[in-house]
């Protein structure tokens, strides 16, 4: 996914007429408006987590899962999100995206479905499998629960507290970063989130990988996601070769300014101008 280029002097003119204006601000607001309901929608999950009372009950094990209904729907909401606001258009870019694809589907059947990791867990910890309800499938609640450490309502409601908050900001960085590039194809993007991190798309879908693992687990989607990040970082210095070759100094110097996933320390930022500015 190339999402920044650069102007080029071959670009048609933004001002061809009032008809391309006025279709170009509409597709512009409703790219944001998309973006506010995203945000919007996982803020309002956040506060309505963080404002929940802990789970003093847990769900059983026959209640909780054999339901593939909603394994369906949230495989099919999650990637209609990453490959809509993401769409790849390379084969490494389409390997990507079969590998994110593969582990939601891996963790939503897990969550809803057939519990795999439960079925190996539970005789290593001498548990029956049917003792694995709602809580306690939250296994790293479940996990400092029997380390004394937290009590397994207070783990839970730490550990999607924490996985929500993730998710929340992994998504609205996924959405403000596609609505900035969608359809800027003569323009380096390097205003508004573009000012904080270079590829603020991928540093989202990594913190998403990172959330889900920690809300939930399994034997597929932990060593799954360290391969994950790894292939996104090298499809992020890939596009960074590709912007140097076609913007030269204009990405160097953007490139030096900016950090392709981690954004700067205020104070760092602010050293790191007044070293361009002598230079």
């Amino acid at each position: 996914m190339e999402h920044r280029r650069g102007k080029s002097a071959s670009a048609p003119a933004e001002s061809a007429g009032p008809w391309p204006r006025a279709a170009a601000q509409a597709g512009a607001a409703f790219r944001w408006l998309i973006v506010l309901a995203v945000i919007g929608f996982w803020g309002w999950l956040f506060l309505a987590q963080v404002s929940m009372p802990r789970m003093s009950y847990s769900l059983p094990f026959d209640a909780w899962y054999g339901h593939w209904r909603e394994a369906a729907i949230a495989s099919a909401v999650f990637l209609a999100f990453v490959l809509g606001l993401v769409w790849p258009r390379g084969p490494a870019e389409w390997r990507n995206a079969g590998m994110y694809s593969a582990f939601l589907i891996s963790l939503f059947v897990e969550m809803f479905g057939v519990p795999l990791t439960i079925f190996l867990v539970a005789p290593l910890l001498d548990v029956p499998v049917f003792a694995f309800g709602l809580n306690e499938s939250h296994l790293w609640a479940y996990l400092l629960d029997r380390a004394h450490a937290l009590p397994i309502d207070r783990g839970v409601y730490w550990v999607m507290t924490t996985s929500v908050a993730l998710i929340a900001v992994g998504m609205a960085l996924v959405a403000v970063g596609w609505a900035q590039v969608y359809g800027r194809r003569y323009w380096l993007v390097t205003t508004g989130i573009y000012r904080i991190v270079r590829h603020p798309q991928y540093l989202g879908l990594i913190l998403v990988i990172v959330a889900f693992n920690i809300q939930w687990p399994t034997i597929l989607t932990l060593p799954m996601a360290p391969v994950l990040i790894v292939m996104y970082v090298r499809q992020a210095r890939r596009e960074d070769r590709r912007l140097e070759h076609r913007f030269g100094n204009h990405f160097h110097r953007y490139a030096a300014r900016v950090p392709a996933f981690i954004p700067r320390l205020p104070w760092r930022s602010a050293r790191t101008q007044r070293t361009e500015s002598f230079e």
